[in-house]
This record gives structure tokens, sequence and C-alpha cells, in this order.
């Protein structure tokens, strides 16, 4: 899929929202990629999921075990994306604030695995996640997305393959130009404060 073909998905679902928002990351910005939206449609996530899985090298496809995804963003794509590649799909959740398998999910010793997120802004969640999959005797290879709104700057200590890298600009708390301070702010992401 083409950048525009990616964004087209977005805006055909409604996705791709203009506002003030508090991301995941506690960051803020004046754009925000409602991933759930896009994934609703199930023909629209296995396409998107399609075009993520092209997007990682052969060696890296054949190396996979098993795919993990952290929820709740993650759940979707992440079964997605384990279709495309024949792979088991699991999912961490945090019921106390940490990542962890539950559900009677659990990883082979040594399973080789790739991680799968909707969107990566910071990579909080994402090195969150791939710690869990280590404590649980699990090696993440590598991880995808839909989206890297880091524009390649993130860096998760693993090879990264995003369908698409985009650039909407992230302010700090103190950091919120003028204009967008003036909008009322939503949090429309699943990490609590």
């Amino acid at each position: 899929m083409t950048e525009d073909e990616v964004l087209d998905e977005f805006r055909a679902a409604g996705a791709l929202l203009e506002g003030h928002f508090k991301l995941s990351s506690g960051r803020h910005s004046g754009h925000y990629l409602q991933c759930a939206r896009v994934l609703m449609n199930p023909a629209r996530a296995a396409r998107l999921a399609e075009a993520v899985v092209a997007g990682i090298p052969a060696a890296v496809r054949e190396a996979v075990d098993v795919v993990v995804s952290p929820a709740m963003g993650g759940i979707i794509i992440g079964h997605e994306v384990g279709r495309a590649l024949g792979k088991d799909a699991l999912f961490l959740e945090r019921p106390d604030g940490v990542f962890e398998l539950r559900r009677g999910f659990a990883l082979e010793p040594g399973a080789k695995v790739l991680m799968v997120e909707d969107v990566v802004t910071t990579g909080l969640s994402s090195r969150e996640a791939i710690a869990a999959v280590t404590r649980q005797g699990g090696q993440v290879i590598a991880e995808c997305a839909i989206i890297d709104r880091s524009c390649g700057s993130v860096d998760l200590g693993v090879p990264f393959y995003p369908l698409l890298a985009i650039d909407f600009p992230t302010y700090g708390e103190n950091d919120i130009p003028p204009a967008l301070a003036a909008v009322e702010v939503t949090k429309p992401g699943s990490r609590k404060e």
C-alpha cells in the first residue's frame, strides 16, 4: 500500500481526526489516528495487515513462531497479522499496570515473537510489551505497526517495520502551541493517566 492508500483507509473509516488530543504517550497533538475505527471493518483490517506483513523482510517473517500484541490497540491488527502469517496471535494485558500474558496464553521458551502494534509514537508501550515477552521466556525478533508517528526516530531495541511513518507533530505538556491549547483536549487512547 502507498501512503495515500493507507491514509485513504483511515479517511474512509472516519479515523483520521483533527482537534486537540492527549495521546497515550502523554504528548499532545492536533491529529489522531483512531485505529480501532479503521480496524472495525474486517476486510479493511485484513488489507492493512497484509500490507504490514508485506513490508517485513522474508527472513523475519519465516523466523516468527508467534505474534504478540499489547491490549487494547494492538489486539485486532495483531490477530490479522497472525492470520496473514499463519501463526497464533496472543495479546498482553496490564491488569495492574504491567503487561503480562493472561487467559491461558503462554510462550514456549525461546519462542521467536513478532510484536504487533497499531500506532507507535514514543515506543513506551512497545518497550514495555517487549520486556513482558522477555520475562515470559520469549524473544522479540522484530516489531511491526500500521503507523509510526515518530517518523523513524523511535528506538524499540528491535527492528521496526511500520506500514506508514507519519510526521504529525506532538508536543510536551509545557510546549503546546497557543492555537492548539485553545482547543478543548480529548484523550482517546487506552492508557490511564
